[in-house]
């Protein structure tokens, strides 16, 4: 198996909306894209929980692609998330991002009615087949609805060709471990769980995909920096300076609270669409304490 074009910090952006039109904010979201790039991340992926994907009609979700393909221009990686309750739709959506230019489609399978894991693999091998590109299966029951198994996981990276890698998002940390003991250590793992990004570093995930960079960019990658380097004491003091941000911004809600952080850095990407709300006032003030003690540890 070819070595995984993505490692490192994999950045979400959330999706910015005017505040009187209603669609997508496209200057917005191209200065939030062009920060998280400016401070180093090692990628760029667009239209996840963060970005607020569920939430978007179809034109909504391919201006909001298109715009942020656009703007990394090339300068990291881009992997486009594709949700969808259709296979047709996600096959449609997959297509679209590979034409606009995406590197690679994380996809998470969503239902309405329980799917089998057969239903689920030939989700994924059918995405496979209509697109060029890898797809990393993403794996998070807590916002899908669906808990696939290591063995299944195993099972699509061996038997379905574009699929190659798999981001873990149940906070199980020995799920990383049963899927590294399933392919020998073939499988590239992406840590989607922010409190577990050190245990899930040292275990051998790649990568870390998270919305932490667009509020505290330089700890995340300083993290996996120390990694890299075999440096555990100082990845281990890096981890713990971040641990109460990410802890609070995952508890909070990811486009809620991420969409108060850069406004209290400066940057006004305005709020979350309904019904999620604001962060409230209170929250913006710890949100803000927590994020300079981080920063000035």
């Amino acid at each position: 198996m070819a070595q995984p074009k993505f490692k490192g910090i994999i950045a979400y952006p959330i999706t910015p909306f005017h505040p009187v039109e209603g669609g997508i904010d496209v200057e917005m979201l191209s200065q939030s894209i062009e920060k998280l790039v400016g401070d180093g991340v090692h990628a760029i992926a667009p239209l996840g929980s963060t970005g607020e994907s569920a939430y978007l009609s179809d034109d909504e979700w391919d201006c909001a692609a298109e715009a942020s393909i656009k703007q990394v221009a090339k300068r990291v990686p881009v992997v486009v998330g594709i949700s969808d309750l259709t296979t047709r739709n996600a096959i449609r959506r997959a297509k679209f991002a590979e034409k606009q230019g995406a590197d690679a489609v994380m996809v998470l399978p969503i239902s309405y009615w329980k799917l089998s894991e057969q239903e689920i693999f030939d989700h994924y091998a059918v995405i496979g087949k209509a697109v060029g590109i890898p797809i990393m299966v993403y794996n998070n029951p807590a916002t899908s609805g669906i808990d696939m198994s290591p063995q299944l996981i195993a099972r699509m990276v061996q038997d379905i060709d574009s699929v190659t890698m798999v981001k873990e998002s149940t906070g199980d940390i020995q799920r990383m471990h049963k899927l590294h003991q399933l392919s020998d250590g073939a499988i590239p793992f992406y840590n989607g769980s922010n409190p577990l990004a050190l245990e899930a570093f040292v275990a051998g995930a790649v990568g870390w995909c998270t919305a932490a960079p667009n509020v505290i960019a330089n700890l995340t990658v300083e993290l996996y920096e120390s990694v890299v380097a075999g440096d555990l004491d100082r990845a281990r003091t890096v981890f713990y300076r971040q641990l109460p941000v990410l802890e609070f911004i995952l508890k909070g809600g990811l486009p809620t609270t991420i969409k108060a952080g850069l406004q209290l850095a400066g940057l006004d990407v305005g709020v979350p669409r309904a019904p999620l709300a604001p962060l409230s006032t209170e929250g913006r003030e710890t949100l803000k304490k927590l994020v300079k003690q981080a920063l000035q540890a």
